[in-house]
């Protein structure tokens, strides 16, 4: 028999109300706090830095590729480049690279009824893979392109049209301001949908279009584009395979990172791994210094019982594994119910979304959970393992009762 266990399993069955067990409570309940707002606070940033940056990895891809542009604003319009097989080919080769798209963008001015906003038309093409921007669009279609000639519809904003009072199936006019060879022209397009990513920077800026329309509006050749977008397999990070396109590109091509291009976004998302971690070390303290205590309380409580065992010939190795079965237990406790309540919430938030957002500080309605059971698992076990270990401190205290003195603390 496990002497040791045994006692500490006897000492966890006593149901006397004592004050030691209104501490026990409160130990254990701030352990299951702690892992609890940890396992919420991990995959609820998991959930919001995946589902944000998806939003702008669906719209520009993972990687862009354009003419050598290194200062390229915003706002600036690509030079173009003419369609390269053999780079096409190496894209298809690519064992990280999903698919590529061809796109191109152009400065314009909507009008409608007298009301005007500055935008960039984004043209894309036929092949384009609609699936990605199809979930943003709240209102009518997505594009009806033709054969022939380019198509004559036009994407709006959500943001836009509320702006300017546009509505599904308007014909609005495009104004595109020429350079010196060129004069201000302008078209009329028909608007198809309305789309809404909840990301300002994109909703109030970006109009979608045929890529074909702004190739003709440039007088490009038949084979130019303004560039490549490249969307990445699962799994594959944009820095490395940045790093492999960028020494087999043309020397007049680069290649960057979506993340390099819009630093802001991608920037704020990182700032949220500090937020996780100072909530991480505030719970895990909090959680410790509980256990700490109730451990010392547990050993205060049982000083004559220690005196007595130690009379009886119990080694201070012995008693000391008494008192970390007993608290080890708790700890283990706090952590099955911390896990328990914060997986609780995390999957009810999951089914209802019942947590709502300001879409217009944060690009989501409702915060947007991602579980990692990996991560799940690891917060438990790191929780209580160093919990344990912390107790090892106050335990060693046992070696400093003497059993004459302990047995007259009675």
């Amino acid at each position: 028999m496990n002497f040791p266990a045994y006692i500490a399993q006897k000492l966890a069955a006593n149901q006397k109300q004592t004050f030691s067990r209104f501490i026990i409570r409160l130990s254990v309940g701030a352990t299951a706090v702690g892992v609890a707002a940890m396992i919420i606070t991990i995959c609820f940033v998991n959930g919001f830095q995946q589902t944000v940056a998806q939003k702008v990895f669906n719209f520009w891809g993972h990687i862009r590729v354009q003419h050598f542009e290194p200062d390229k604003s915003l706002m600036a319009e690509e030079l173009p480049i003419s369609r390269n097989k053999e780079i096409e080919a190496l894209l298809n080769n690519q064992k990280s690279i999903l698919r590529h798209q061809a796109f191109a963008t152009k400065s314009a001015v909507i009008s409608y009824k007298k009301n005007i906003e500055g935008i960039l038309l984004k043209g894309v093409e036929s092949t384009y893979d609609s699936t990605l921007i199809k979930p943003f669009i709240t209102e009518g279609k997505w594009l009806k392109f033709s054969d022939s000639v380019y198509s004559r519809e036009i994407i709006v904003s959500k943001q836009i049209a509320g702006l300017l009072n546009i509505h599904i199936n308007d014909t609005v006019t495009i104004y595109f301001v020429g350079n010196e060879s060129t004069q201000t022209t302008y078209r009329k397009l028909k608007v198809a949908g309305l789309y809404k990513t909840g990301i300002e920077e994109y909703d109030k800026l970006f109009m979608l279009t045929d890529l074909r329309l702004i190739a003709r509006l440039n007088q490009w050749e038949p084979d130019q584009i303004g560039g490549y977008e490249i969307f990445l397999n699962e799994g594959f990070q944009p820095d490395s395979a940045n790093q492999v396109l960028q020494n087999d590109l043309p020397t007049e091509w680069m290649s960057r990172t979506v993340a390099s291009i819009y630093p802001n976004i991608f920037d704020w998302l990182q700032i949220q791994n500090m937020n996780r971690d100072v909530i991480f070390i505030i719970m895990a303290i909090v959680a410790i210094i509980n256990l700490v205590t109730c451990l010392l309380i547990l050993i205060l409580e049982r000083t004559p019982m220690i005196g007595i065992l130690k009379a009886l010939g119990a080694r201070d190795r012995q008693i000391i594994q008494i008192f970390l079965h007993h608290a080890g237990n708790i700890a283990l406790k706090g952590v099955i119910w911390g896990f328990a309540v914060g997986m609780g919430l995390v999957l009810l938030q999951q089914s209802t979304g019942f947590i709502k957002l300001d879409e217009s500080a944060y690009y989501v309605k409702e915060a947007p959970v991602l579980i990692v059971w990996w991560q799940i698992v690891l917060v438990c076990m790191a929780t209580w393992l160093l919990s344990f270990i912390i107790l090892l401190l106050p335990a060693l205290l046992v070696k400093k009762i003497k059993p004459i003195e302990a047995i007259q603390f009675r």
